[in-house]
């Protein structure tokens, strides 16, 4: 169980989250100092660092990771599991990175990462959808105007929680390039679903209780929305995490990884803006 003491805390970083609410989607999207931000750290095929955009009044925080050298990339979003921004989170980024693309993995929590369960429930129950919407529209627009991805895409794909994110960004930003959505809660508003410009990619586990692809799919359909929707035998929610103790599936896995590279190979490393 969570101590009880740390609920205090949480309570005190759900009345800051309201406060972004009133925040109007001002979006700048440039770097400033943060003193508390690790070094950038380089490998020899991608650097990577944290970084703060700001946004308003209020300041977004971001792991950034980007192939090595000057050459303009495609920009790529990362939505985080209810978890927070984690090791794991940023350890795709650094995966993206090195696939070519400019990653920028976004901290939707203010600096928490969920310690349980239960800690990850409450995180996502504070978190209103106008803060987080206006937050990965800092993210776009932070690369949409950078050196590293000019004349390039961006892309966005999430995880769970971070997957409907990602299908809310698709909605909310026309300019978005693709979506890729991985057991997120779906929306089947087709009014809203035809606002999505570029193609989207589902990645969906056979056995994950309470997503109903099917109506989904119809409704992306409905909407005339350019969509590849991928079930995999088998696995539940969360497969794609190896952390995941209860569900991940390490073939199915392999498989949803493949088709979400050849995806971004075809829809986003070969656009041109």
């Amino acid at each position: 169980m969570t101590p009880f003491h740390s609920t205090a805390g949480r309570s005190l970083a759900r009345a800051s989250f309201a406060f972004g609410i009133a925040i109007a989607v001002m979006l700048v999207g440039r770097i400033v100092a943060d003193a508390k931000a690790p070094p950038t750290t380089s490998t020899a095929d991608i650097t990577s660092k944290t970084i703060t955009i700001e946004q308003g009044k209020s300041m977004l925080t971001a792991y950034l990771a980007r192939p090595a050298g000057d050459r303009p990339a495609p920009g790529l979003i990362l939505v985080h599991e209810w978890w927070g921004l984690n090791d794991w989170v940023k350890q795709q980024a650094d995966r993206f990175a090195r696939n070519g693309y400019v990653a920028l993995a976004v901290d939707l929590y203010r600096g928490e990462v969920a310690e349980d369960r239960e800690h990850a429930h409450e995180l996502m129950r504070g978190l209103a959808d106008e803060r987080a919407i206006a937050d990965l529209r800092s993210a776009f627009a932070y690369l949409s105007g950078g050196e590293r991805t000019r004349g390039c895409g961006i892309g966005a794909i999430g995880w769970c929680m971070g997957g409907g994110y990602a299908l809310k960004l698709a909605i909310a930003e026309p300019k978005l390039a693709c979506t890729i959505v991985c057991y997120g809660r779906p929306v089947t508003d087709v009014s809203q679903l035809r606002r999505i410009a570029g193609p989207l990619l589902g990645i969906w586990g056979e056995t994950d209780r309470g997503i109903d692809v099917d109506s989904f799919k119809k409704a992306l359909a409905e909407a005339k929305v350019r969509a590849d929707n991928h079930v995999y035998p088998g696995a539940g929610h969360a497969f794609l995490n190896e952390n995941n103790a209860r569900g991940y599936h390490k073939e199915q896995a392999a498989k949803a990884w493949a088709e979400i590279d050849a995806f971004l190979e075809r829809t986003l490393k070969s656009r041109r803006e």
